[in-house]
Formats: C-alpha cells, sequence, structure tokens
C-alpha cells in the first residue's frame, strides 16, 4: 500500500453483509480518515468503520460530484476512501476517477489504488447455485449512460452467442418495459423452459433467491436491487439450484454415493 498522503483509494464494499467485506478493504476502511459514498452503501458499512471519521454522502446521479469531493479530500491530505457497492470496477465509480484524473491531469498529485470487491454477480451467483460457470455476458438495460439501440445490439449478441447473460439494473421505476423487452428477445433464442434467477438484495436485509422459467418470470417483482441471470442452452435445475454445467465427463458408476 502507497504512504503517499495523497492516495486515493476506490473501493468495492461486496454485496453488503460485513462478512463479505475483504479484509484488505477492511484495513483501509480503518486507516482513512474520509470516506465518500452514496447514502445506501454507507449504510452498508460496519459502524466502527465509520467512527470518528469525515463522512461525505452525495445522492443518485450525483457520481460526478462524489467522485470530485473524493479527489478534493485526497489533495487536502486527508487519507480518502470512495466506497461502492460489490466491485468498484464493474458498474461502478472506479473508471469514472480516472477519466477525471485524466482529463485534470492529476495523476501527478495522486496516486490511485482500487481496491476489488464481490461482485453482485458473483453473489447472486452464489445464491442460484452455478450459473455462471461457463461463458457468459454481462449487460445493464439502463440506458441513462448507454444508447437503448445499442443495449438492444448487445443484447442480441449474447442470446445468438447462447451465453448466459447476467442483466444488471434491469428494471427501475422510471423504466418499466426494457426488461420485458430482454426477455421477450431472449425468447427469439431460447427454450421457454430455460431457468432464469432473479436476486433481490443478495446478502442483505431483505434478501430474496427465485428460479423461474423463461415463459414466466415474474417482472413486477425485479427492481434496481436485483440481478437478473438468464441461462443458456445448457441450463438447468439441479435440485433447487440452477447450474450450467461446465462439460465435465462425469463417471458412470457411483462409488462416491
Amino acid at each position: 500500500m502507497s504512504q503517499n498522503k495523497n492516495t486515493l483509494f476506490v473501493l468495492g464494499l461486496g454485496p453488503g453483509d460485513p462478512l463479505y467485506l475483504t479484509p484488505k478493504a477492511h484495513q483501509i476502511l480503518t486507516m482513512c480518515s474520509t470516506i465518500v459514498g452514496y447514502p445506501l452503501y454507507l449504510d452498508l458499512l460496519p459502524k466502527e468503520l465509520c467512527s470518528e471519521k469525515k463522512i461525505i454522502a452525495t445522492g443518485m446521479r450525483k457520481e460526478e460530484e462524489r467522485c470530485q469531493k473524493a479527489i478534493q479530500a485526497c489533495l487536502a491530505g486527508q487519507k480518502t476512501a470512495l466506497i461502492c457497492s460489490g466491485d468498484a470496477g464493474i458498474y461502478a465509480l472506479a473508471g469514472l476517477v480516472l477519466e477525471i484524473l485524466d482529463a485534470a491531469n492529476l495523476f501527478t498529485k495522486i496516486s490511485l489504488e482500487i481496491i476489488p470487491g464481490v461482485p453482485a454477480l458473483c453473489a447472486a451467483a452464489a445464491l442460484l447455485g452455478a450459473p455462471l460457470t461457463h461463458d457468459f455476458a454481462c449487460i445493464s438495460l439502463s440506458d441513462l449512460l448507454t444508447p437503448k439501440d445499442l443495449i438492444i445490439r448487445r443484447l442480441h449478441a449474447a442470446f445468438v452467442g447462447d451465453f448466459v447473460t447476467v442483466l444488471y439494473n434491469p428494471r427501475s421505476q422510471g423504466r418499466t418495459t426494457h426488461l420485458g423487452e430482454a426477455l421477450a428477445l431472449a425468447a427469439q433464442y431460447k427454450d421457454p423452459q430455460t431457468p432464469v434467477g432473479i436476486v433481490r438484495n443478495a446478502f442483505r436485509s431483505g434478501q430474496s433467491v427465485a428460479i423461474f422459467p423463461l415463459n414466466n418470470v415474474p417482472q413486477s417483482t425485479v427492481d434496481m436491487l436485483s440481478i437478473v441471470i438468464i441461462g443458456n442452452s445448457q441450463s438447468r435445475l439441479a435440485g433447487p439450484y440452477m447450474l450450467t454445467p461446465r462439460g465435465y465427463q462425469l463417471t458412470q458408476n457411483k462409488e462416491y454415493l
């Protein structure tokens, strides 16, 4: 770890349960005097890590302001952590911080450390069983920063390629049709009984885990706190779990029983 007083740490908290906060992230949060984040993610922090620290919060769609405040605190000599849920480099703020530092030519003044966390898709997959043990694609359905036609093209490519497909930001109050369109598109390429896993609030209070056939997904239960995983042509149920086989040839005898 750099001892430069102007080191900015961008770190992922994991899914939310303190048990899934990495020891490295815990160490850095203990060391930092300033923590910057979205209020929901700040609430996920163990209380002892927030004690006697400066907490800076910005709301929804204030990501650039959040990054700027973290950079400003760092330039002021404060050991600063900018927190994200899941992993800081997956649909999170590591990229935006790099863009700002690059645009402002601040790499000579700030040392950046990006600390990985358990991403939401891994948390959701673990609760569902083993849906991601073969090739998969990860696509956000939010069109705030990505044109919708590009999202549709990426979905087409994933389904044509028979990838297991992970959907981030599947449905919001203001964006209620994108998930249905994605599922209808998947139905053009996949069997109606293809398993679809839905995990909400993975490893947080209010967690829910369910698996449905592609032709019977209850879209109204899905929101921005949900991850949706659509299986490929080989995905199936194994007991209560969702399984995408890797392709191992199992022995025919049952000596392991």
